[in-house]
């Protein structure tokens, strides 16, 4: 929803290979076939790096979106939450034509102050589809990025054969009302969705065939930001009331083999995994689980993030307006830059091989801009076709 920064130091450097030219050449040339920086991740330019297509597939002028979810048929969906008053629908699919029609039907975006939220859409943060074609819809229910309303949070499974709900899943004692449920990612094989809370900081295991679930590192600094960080874009830092905003565990991403999960907060820049297998090892205490978190380092700031089948790992800066790409050996790479990158949230990829991206332009907000809309262009979700 709503952030690697690589500090290599000179001393930190461990070359394996020095190999200079002739002293009479003006330039001597450093080839460094290893550079090993424990906990770090250098961010480098790819060789002639070509500059990808954004091609957009739906645009909103009015009302801000996040979250994206496209099908194996190529169904889009786009969710908006409700963080303020300038709101129509929670879910939309959008149609062949560009329009947008809400999902699965009307009533259920009619949710109004006062009533409980269980059967309709209260704030709708994100979507995704799983690998057997199901969608999940993630409803934190906290409207205005306040408390959670009733029992209103939920996770709600469609069977888009049919359209219809396959399964609503709540969370009861597992989340108080300061949490706010943010992304998902599923494994089908074993039946379990993880998911982030943003709220108070955590991630969430969901047990898709019996409903029930658990709630794991509250207390560990992987879901909570760093508290000297200072998060600056476009100049300025931000701020919500005169405070430095902060935000707890959001983008979360499952390695393709479903064995790692990658997750981190938005206001700092530090990447973390931890095995599924530790996840899901009740047995663990809660400090051993945390003994089995491991830290990449920082990053570049992101919002979500996701992987491809080859093992790449997708991240947008936005601040620095770019795409940024983790290779399964750990190594980042800016993929391209562009200024149409306004606040990159949420990703998808589709079976013909393009990355889908919504562009949130949270930090345009009043809230963050003394009440001034600092918005200039439509929110976007654009398209982009994968590297080969």
């Amino acid at each position: 929803m709503f952030w690697f920064r690589a500090r290599v130091y000179e001393k930190e450097l461990n070359f394996l290979n020095v190999y200079q030219v002739n002293s009479s050449m003006k330039n001597i040339i450093c080839l460094l076939t290893s550079v090993a920086v424990a906990g770090m991740v250098a961010v480098t330019k790819p060789a002639q790096a070509q500059q990808p297509k954004l091609q957009q597939v739906y645009a909103d002028n009015t009302y801000q979106f996040t979250g994206v979810a496209v099908s194996a048929k190529n169904r889009l969906f786009v969710t908006y939450p409700r963080w303020s008053t300038t709101y129509k629908y929670a879910v939309v699919e959008v149609m062949p034509d560009g329009t947008a029609k809400p999902f699965p039907d009307a009533a259920m975006n009619e949710w109004k102050t006062g009533e409980d939220g269980q059967n309709k859409w209260v704030c709708v943060q994100t979507a995704y589809v799983d690998d057997d074609d199901y969608l999940y819809i993630v409803d934190p229910a906290a409207p205005f990025l306040n408390k959670v309303v009733g029992n209103g949070a939920k996770v709600v499974k469609f069977n888009l054969n049919t359209n219809k709900i396959e399964k609503v899943y709540r969370f009861g004692t597992t989340i108080d009302n300061s949490s706010y449920l943010n992304d998902i990612r599923v494994d089908t094989k074993k039946q379990m969705a993880y998911i982030t809370n943003s709220g108070t900081g955590g991630i969430v295991i969901l047990d898709l065939k019996t409903g029930k679930s658990r709630q794991v590192l509250q207390m560990h600094k992987s879901v909570h930001p760093d508290p000297n960080a200072k998060f600056v874009i476009d100049g300025h830092q931000l701020l919500k009331q005169g405070q430095p905003v902060v935000f707890n565990s959001d983008g979360i991403a499952l390695t393709p083999d479903n064995n790692w999960l990658y997750y981190k907060t938005i206001t700092d820049k530090k990447l973390y995994r931890i095995k599924t297998a530790s996840l899901l090892n009740e047995k663990l205490t809660p400090n051993q689980l945390s003994g089995e978190v491991q830290n990449l380092g920082d990053v570049v700031s992101t919002d979500g993030m996701i992987f491809d089948k080859k093992g790449n790992l997708y991240l947008g800066d936005m601040v620095n307006y770019r795409m940024v790409v983790l290779d399964p050996q750990l190594k980042a790479h800016t993929w391209f830059k562009s200024k149409s990158l306004i606040w990159p949230d949420t990703y998808s990829i589709s079976k013909d091989g393009y990355i889908y991206i919504t562009t949130s332009q949270i930090h345009k907000q009043p809230d963050f801009n003394n009440h001034v809309n600092k918005r200039t262009e439509p929110y976007h979700v654009f398209k982009v076709k994968l590297p080969q």
